[in-house]
């Protein structure tokens, strides 16, 4: 004989034919809610993985893992700073840098972050060398005073490769006609686009030495690192800092864009609670189903009651139905949202081509492209969401179907 039995008379209910064809329909509605769910929630969240790593790659091409820098002073040792941090097996790279506020004036004027580097080295750090719409990074020599601006602090400024401008540094210096700031005039030989308005807006690179004939320092402000895994940034940090002896401060990527990567995070949990309200109230279609079915079957628990089913076993057979239904729901859903994820991009530039639309218009948006990065154990999360919230609507129905009395059941049978 067939064991266990619960699971046996569960799945031949499921199989067959119900008089009751409502009752049909409404399983059908909770098995297409419940995978609805899930697929909306696999397809959102993946999303929100997708923007979230779009957004860490667009920054940490700009920033730093890491940051060595020195306490109130320059860096002058450098050579020495970048050795003994390159000795650690988690450093990938590290370059020099000095990093300043200034105001430039082109055709108009505006504010920006001014950035000393070495051409040669910077590509250790950042890819700031790649997204160049113009000119090159290499054109920076030292002692040519060229300046590589952000495509839209270009725009801001009302430049382009070729002409100058001139950059205000925030010191004061005395003459004998006054007090006047310090000021140099830099020709534009290259333009950067990011895709961050951070940076594309409000960031100038300049050759260190330039930089340091402009701000009157005597070495880099410290040096800029990039490790083989940014997440293990702030442990790295730390121990740079005691192999340093306490003598410079070690600062991670997080420290600078702590609060907006915990607004990201915040966003995806709450879409997370949000969207599987969505799975919960497709599940519990399932008690209004199950309630129906039972009381259509009160002269089949009868029976099986008489011929010695315990209230227990009852229970099962139902709760295997209630599952089962959960089940396929979650399978469909899980197949459909892993294939919707998986070819997000596409499908959304089908839909955009063929109805004549944008979401995310390049014009308005600096990330136009509709990111998708699906993890599997957001996947495995989402199906076991899905489980237990069928499991929980099963349990009312059933303990109610296990409460059957036989005579009573029977009585007009």
């Amino acid at each position: 004989m067939f064991r266990p039995l619960e699971l046996f008379i569960g799945l031949r209910y499921t199989r067959a034919k119900r008089r009751n064809h409502f009752i049909s329909f409404i399983s059908l509605v909770s098995m297409a809610g419940i995978a609805l769910g899930v697929m909306a929630l696999i397809v959102v969240i993946s999303v929100m993985n997708g923007f979230d790593n779009e957004l860490r790659t667009r920054i940490l091409g700009m920033v730093s893992h890491a940051t060595i820098a020195g306490v109130g002073e320059s860096v002058r040792d450098w050579p020495e700073v970048i050795k003994k941090a390159e000795a650690n097996p988690r450093v990938l790279g590290a370059a020099p840098y000095t990093e300043r506020e200034a105001m430039l004036q082109g055709q108009r004027v505006a504010g920006a972050l001014v950035r000393g580097i070495l051409p040669e080295q910077e590509p250790k750090v950042s890819e700031v060398g790649k997204k160049m719409v113009a000119g090159e990074l290499h054109d920076l020599v030292a002692g040519g005073f060229g300046i590589v601006l952000g495509k839209e602090l270009a725009y801001k400024l009302g430049v382009d490769v070729g002409e100058k401008i001139v950059v205000y540094a925030p010191e004061i210096r005395a003459t004998p006609v006054g007090a006047v700031p310090r000021l140099k005039s830099f020709t534009v030989v290259g333009i950067f686009e990011i895709g961050m308005e951070e940076f594309d807006s409000g960031l100038a690179i300049v050759h260190l030495a330039d930089a340091q004939r402009l701000y009157q320092t005597d070495g880099p402000d410290g040096v800029r690192l990039k490790l083989d895994d940014m997440f293990k940034a702030l442990g790295v940090a730390r121990e740079l800092a005691g192999d340093l002896g306490g003598l410079y401060r070690v600062r991670d990527w997080m420290q600078g864009h702590q609060n907006f990567f915990r607004a990201i995070a915040m966003e995806k949990r709450v879409m997370f609670m949000i969207l599987s309200l969505i799975v919960a109230v497709a599940a519990f279609n399932l008690v209004s189903t199950l309630v129906m079915l039972v009381t259509d079957k009160q002269a089949d628990i009868a029976i099986l009651r008489t011929l010695g089913a315990t209230p227990g076993s009852i229970m099962g057979v139902f709760m295997v139905q209630g599952v089962f239904v959960g089940v396929i729901g979650i399978l469909i859903g899980v197949v459909s949202g892993v294939i919707m994820a998986l070819n997000l991009e596409a499908v959304v530039k089908w839909i955009e081509h063929t109805f004549g639309v944008a979401f995310l218009s390049p014009d308005v948006y600096y990330i136009s492209d509709l990111p998708s990065d699906m993890h599997w154990s957001d996947v495995g999360l989402i199906a076991l969401l899905g489980f237990v919230f069928s499991l929980l609507a099963t349990i009312y129905p059933a303990w109610r179907a296990a409460r059957t009395e036989p005579a009573a059941a029977l009585r007009y049978e």
